[in-house]
């Protein structure tokens, strides 16, 4: 069977330098990847690439979903495809509330309106699920909200949005522990709903992947993937650090 998403030797540059050299990676629907590595190791960049952000270039390889060059596509194409980022730093947005912001993402997903009461009920059915209170909707989105609310916000986001890829960057930075196995099982309730949900998760810690039971871990280091292996390796990662893999 095809894989859901194919990273052949990316090449990315910002600003006239290049960040990711020769990246490939394959995941199967409903596989959880794992992306480590030390900061300033490329992780967010690929994120972005990912999705298309426009202030980084792919200088040559390709990404391909469904076996269909999306490389070119602008983000927009890619989240009505099924592509989702949730994002390192979420941005906030006021005056914008958090039903209103997912009634128009989930009918650009859908290619057509959804009423405000169809994005109420399966938002609160979601918030219930995930530990939110139920009065988070009419919030301004991101507006005065704590790091863990930022990142349940984005784990309510995958849920709404039904994505078939969801590339979560760093969700569990800033996090204490507890909000973490929040942040965590809220994952893996999206993913139980959905077992077709493929997920590559970047972080650089392994207490989430605890929770999360990565099929692959990839070991990015200078912008280059150094070592794959199965959830052992990040055990292995937490003893000994990166520094056998540094150039």
């Amino acid at each position: 069977m095809e894989p859901l998403l194919q990273i052949n030797d990316l090449h990315v540059s910002a600003g006239g330098r290049e960040i990711l050299h020769g990246v490939a990676i394959d995941a199967s629907e409903g596989s959880v990847h794992a992306i480590m590595g030390p900061n300033g190791s490329g992780k967010s960049t690929l994120a972005n690439a990912l999705l298309g952000n426009p202030s980084l270039t792919v200088t040559s390889g390709s990404i391909r979903l469904h076996g269909e060059d999306v490389t070119l596509w602008p983000p927009d194409a890619r989240a009505k495809a099924g592509m989702f980022l949730a994002f390192q730093h979420p941005e906030a947005i006021p005056g914008v509330s958090v039903l209103q912001f997912l009634r128009q993402a989930m009918s650009e997903r859908k290619g057509e309106d959804v009423s405000v009461l169809e994005v109420r009920l399966e938002m609160m059915e979601w918030m219930d699920r995930l530990g939110m209170d139920p009065s988070f909707g009419e919030r301004h989105l991101n507006d005065g909200f704590s790091g863990g609310e930022r990142k349940r916000n984005e784990i309510l986001q995958m849920a709404l949005l039904d994505p078939e890829l969801a590339v979560l960057d760093e969700t569990d930075s800033g996090l204490d522990i507890d909000a973490l196995r929040v942040v965590a099982r809220g994952v893996q309730a999206v993913r139980e709903e959905r077992p077709s949900l493929s997920v590559l998760l970047i972080t650089h810690h392994t207490d989430v992947l605890s929770q999360l039971s990565p099929d692959r871990v990839h070991v990015l280091v200078d912008g280059r993937i150094v070592a794959e292996g199965g959830a052992d390796l990040a055990d292995e990662l937490e003893r000994t650090g990166y520094e056998a893999w540094r150039t």
